[in-house]
């Protein structure tokens, strides 16, 4: 239950990321009534088993458990993540693709795959799509690697999570470390400034 809670509670993070790559439409020339676009890019089941992981969660936050409190059982520490600056993330990217590079840290987009389709990606990253996909951390291995293709990082590789303004990645690092990753990063500067100053990318 606590694991439903901390999903369903970094929703509304996740979802506010989302939002931010919606690009304004009108309805008319003549009214100019701005909407909002959101289009999926991920097959529905991933939408529905996130809809059906947070019915019926209690909408108070983890803390507020009293039951738990009272049964005297200790909440886990977490500590902040770390953040990453431009020239930190450049520096293991390059550290990253050397073969004897030592400390190697997965490097995670949380964007959705359209976006990465648009635009491309940090050199070596991963795709975990955090916002249609929020149960990506806390569903078993096999269920992760047969939903995206390749092996979950264990809890003890260190993570660093990007997205297009920083918003989606620390509501992901805040997943990781409550499903057990201690050693999470997030790039707060993600793509912009990424792309602003001009780091490589990689394309499919």
């Amino acid at each position: 239950m606590a694991s439903r809670r901390a999903v369903c509670a970094a929703l509304p993070v996740l979802r506010a990321g989302a939002q931010r790559t919606a690009r304004p439409f009108f309805l008319s020339s003549a009214a100019k009534v701005p909407c909002l676009a959101i289009r999926p890019v991920v097959p529905h089941r991933l939408i529905s088993s996130t809809s059906r992981l947070c019915k019926d969660v209690p909408s108070e936050p983890i803390e507020g458990n009293t039951a738990e409190n009272e049964a005297g059982k200790e909440k886990p520490e977490t500590k902040e993540s770390r953040v990453w600056s431009f020239d930190e993330v450049k520096k293991q990217v390059e550290s990253n693709a050397s073969e004897q590079g030592q400390g190697k840290v997965v490097i995670v987009d949380v964007r959705e795959p359209a976006e990465l389709q648009e635009t491309g990606r940090i050199p070596g990253a991963i795709n975990i799509p955090i916002t249609s996909a929020v149960q990506s951390f806390h569903i078993s291995g096999e269920d992760f690697e047969e939903m995206y293709g390749f092996e979950r990082p264990s809890t003890s590789t260190p993570l660093l999570f990007y997205c297009k303004a920083g918003v989606r990645a620390r509501g992901a690092a805040a997943l990781a470390q409550h499903a057990g990753w201690s050693e999470v990063g997030e790039y707060t500067g993600s793509w912009l400034e990424w792309a602003e100053r001009g780091g490589p990318v990689e394309k499919n």
